[in-house]
This record gives structure tokens, C-alpha cells and sequence, in this order.
């Protein structure tokens, strides 16, 4: 399901995710799988994301890898996304506080937010 980017006025936030939503209904554009997130993030790639939300586990063998890969090679190349915070939310403690090192390596501003009130089923 193609989501509308936000107003020009809204902060865009990008939630991936395979199975969660946003339990207040906030306005996000939500992916379910890395390719839909790696083409929403080339899509958005001159523009500010206020908050990038990543799951590790994304069902079957999807990982947010790929979209891990796309944020380094972008800060590697000296042009990082311009996000205000990335919130790793994942119920895989070793793949979150892995995605959370490589992010924070490169400059990206990161949480971890396992259990969040923020997403549920």
C-alpha cells in the first residue's frame, strides 16, 4: 500500500516495520519490507526525515539491512540522510544493538526503543 508523502508543512516520518503500526495514528509512511524502505528513503533523498523508525526482523529472511547499507553508503560518500532521529525498535536485542553501532558510527542520531508504547500489533 503506497502511502502519500506528508504536506510540505508535516514532519515526515518513516516507520519499517513487517507487522506494527503506530497505536496513535500519527501521520507515517509505513513499509513493510527493506526494498519498499530503500526505494521511500531514494524517493525522499533530498528532503528531511523527522523520525526513521527500523525493525531488524522483517519477516521470512527480510532484514533492515538493506536500508542500513543505504544510510552508510550515503554518510560514507559524505552526503548522510538528513534524519532527526532513528529509532531502532526491534524485539531482536543483538540485531538492534547492531543496526544502532553501525548508525551511530556514521553520525546518525539513534535510539533504542525496544517495546515501545508507541507501535503495536
Amino acid at each position: 500500500m503506497s502511502v502519500p508523502p506528508p504536506g510540505p508543512d508535516a514532519p515526515r516520518i518513516i516507520l519499517v516495520d513487517d507487522l506494527r503500526s503506530f497505536v496513535d495514528g500519527r501521520a507515517a509512511e509505513v513499509v513493510r519490507t527493506s526494498a519498499a524502505a530503500v526505494e521511500l528513503l531514494e524517493r525522499c533523498r533530498d528532503g528531511r526525515v523527522e523520525q526513521l523508525w527500523l525493525d531488524h526482523d522483517l519477516g521470512g529472511d527480510d532484514t533492515v539491512w538493506p536500508v542500513v547499507e543505504v544510510l552508510e553508503r550515503a554518510a560514507f560518500d559524505g552526503r548522510p540522510f538528513d534524519i532527526g532521529a532513528v529509532h531502532v525498535h526491534s524485539a531482536n536485542p543483538a540485531g538492534a544493538a547492531k543496526v544502532a553501532q553501525v548508525l551511530r558510527r556514521w553520525g546518525y542520531r539513534v535510539r533504542l526503543t525496544p517495546g515501545s508504547p508507541d507501535l503495536a500489533y
